[in-house]
């Protein structure tokens, strides 16, 4: 057999044996679990994870928090059989042993494949979804599927950059914040000094975008007091503070509370902008400990000043 024939042979032999991943894993913007995507699959438009050109097989990516591997490894223990005629298997993967299910479903008039799994992660769980359609399930076969599972790998960090990339605004200053993560892909962004056992405790800040803004300016006042008696996490809270301003020439409100937060009733003052736009309103939310306030209200304004359309 000659050189060239033998080079041939050997692709071929690859091809066969190849599920068609691509060479590398991909992490999609903003997610925490990376895998090999099959051949076909690209990043998603409108969610975390993967998707055909005709948006007909999908594969969504998740955080789930972290003890919820820990309650399908108790159940898969106690029920290693399932139910339902869903048996939970389990699979090796680079991030460690995950959990996946398979089952037959309907998606509208048209049968679907649905798979889901779970896998460890630091300080959430992973989780990936995967839906084919009948018409892709040659292609997209069980088999292709748990091998595209059992390349998943996890990263502790999305990079900073990679989140505020997602966000429907520019954010160009950080004053010295350090925890910055997505509370909601591309809607809602937290910005922090202390980690989640700890939030409260020290200066944080929420940034995003909500899908309602005042009928008319009469209604801003009335519309700013409301939205923010929605804050999380406050009790007991007092409104010290209303009025319009603008920001960045919009028209816009800041409201601020003094109230208490946190399992230790940490006593805070918080500040909440509004910009108001057509359809939608900007919503800048900074909360410190009292004892913080003077020293941490210059920060909040810096990144409120900071925060620029797309454009």
């Amino acid at each position: 057999m000659t050189p060239f024939r033998v080079l041939v042979a050997v692709a071929l032999l690859i091809a066969a044996t190849c599920h068609g991943f691509a060479a590398d894993v991909v992490f999609p913007p903003g997610a925490h679990v990376g895998m090999k995507p099959l051949v076909g699959l690209v990043r998603a438009k409108s969610f975390i994870g993967f998707e055909t050109e005709d948006q007909g097989v999908k594969v969504l990516i998740a955080d789930l928090p972290a003890d919820a591997y820990k309650e399908v490894v108790t159940a898969f223990k106690a029920n290693p059989a399932g139910t339902g005629n869903i048996k939970p298997e389990s699979l090796e993967t680079p991030a460690g042993l995950a959990y996946y299910t398979v089952e037959s479903a309907r998606d509208g008039a048209s049968n679907v494949r649905r798979y889901s799994m779970i896998l460890p992660g630091p300080t959430f769980s992973g989780y990936v979804a995967v839906q084919v359609p009948e018409n892709a399930g040659k292609i997209y076969t069980d088999d292709a599927v748990r091998q595209m599972f059992a390349s998943a790998e996890i990263r502790r960090e999305v990079p900073v950059d990679e989140q505020l990339a997602m966000m429907p605004f520019k954010v160009t200053e950080l004053s010295g914040f350090k925890n910055i993560r997505m509370l909601a892909p591309g809607a809602a962004l937290l910005m922090a000094d202390g980690d989640d056992k700890g939030l409260e405790s020290k200066p944080f800040m929420l940034l995003g975008v909500i899908a309602s803004a005042p009928a008319t300016p009469d209604d801003r006042g009335r519309f700013a007091q409301q939205i923010a008696t929605t804050i999380p996490g406050v009790r007991d809270g007092r409104i010290t503070m209303s009025e319009p301003i603008r920001i960045d020439g919009q028209p816009g409100f800041e409201t601020r509370i003094d109230a208490v937060s946190g399992k230790d009733n940490t006593p805070v003052t918080i500040v909440q902008w509004l910009r108001f736009g057509a359809q939608t309103s900007l919503r800048i939310i900074g909360s410190s400990p009292r004892t913080d306030w003077e020293t941490a209200f210059p920060r909040f304004r810096a990144v409120r000043d900071g925060i620029q359309p797309r454009g």
